[in-house]
């Protein structure tokens, strides 16, 4: 696998938030049928997480600093989830980890043997290169669908060089998000303070290693 590589943040938002970074790897393929050892790899992890470890999840060190920043950014992480509990309650809610294609369950693996998000674009919809930055008034999220919701001014984004792409630690836009006829996928995360960067790239490398890249 090669390394990730770091997007750009907007100089704005770096002076607010100094030890914020984004990070990208292109992959080849889409969102294929699950692997058999990737869907056992998947019940075995959903044997290793219960319920108890859902309840002490958020007092690690690496989701709580998802959620100091989330706050940070103004949102309610009991309300707007950190990614990895999203992960947990959705395990929480079916009673194991639901295997939905290779895609979907290597991000889940890496996700939760980290702690650190990872979002996938298709990258055939990306022009440029990735940023975190500010959306200016009334720009839509996306633009391959003419019913974009309408951002806020100043609501951080990941945009490539024609705007938001996704929103910051939230939903991919429609239009980007990895269908089986994606021919190259993009993954990228996050990193905030208190993250160690060799966590973010295992997050690529788990992720890779089950994609078989």
């Amino acid at each position: 696998m090669t390394a990730p590589v770091p997007g750009r943040v907007d100089p704005r938002v770096a002076e607010e938030f100094p030890e914020l970074r984004l990070w990208t790897l292109e992959l080849g393929g889409g969102r294929a049928r699950s692997a058999p050892q990737v869907r056992e790899r998947l019940r075995h992890l959903s044997d290793r997480f219960l319920g108890g470890h859902a309840l002490q999840l958020r007092a690690q060190p690496i989701p709580h600093a998802y959620r100091v920043f989330h706050r940070h950014i103004g949102l309610d992480p009991d309300e707007d989830r950190v990614l990895v509990e999203q992960v947990v309650l959705e395990r929480l809610r079916a009673g194991r980890f639901k295997s939905r294609s290779l895609l979907d369950d290597a991000l889940t693996i890496a996700v939760m043997e980290t702690n650190v998000p990872l979002w996938a674009l298709d990258a055939d919809t990306i022009s440029g290169d990735l940023e975190i930055r500010p959306a200016v008034e009334r720009e839509p999220l996306g633009r391959r669908d003419e019913r974009a919701p309408w951002l806020p001014e100043g609501r951080l984004v990941v945009a490539d060089g024609q705007g938001p792409v996704a929103l910051l630690c939230g939903d991919v836009a429609a239009g980007h998000g990895v269908t089986r006829e994606t021919e190259r996928t993009l993954l990228f995360s996050v990193q905030v303070a208190g993250v160690p960067a060799i966590h973010v790239e295992e997050a690529f490398w788990i992720a890779a290693d089950a994609l078989g890249a």
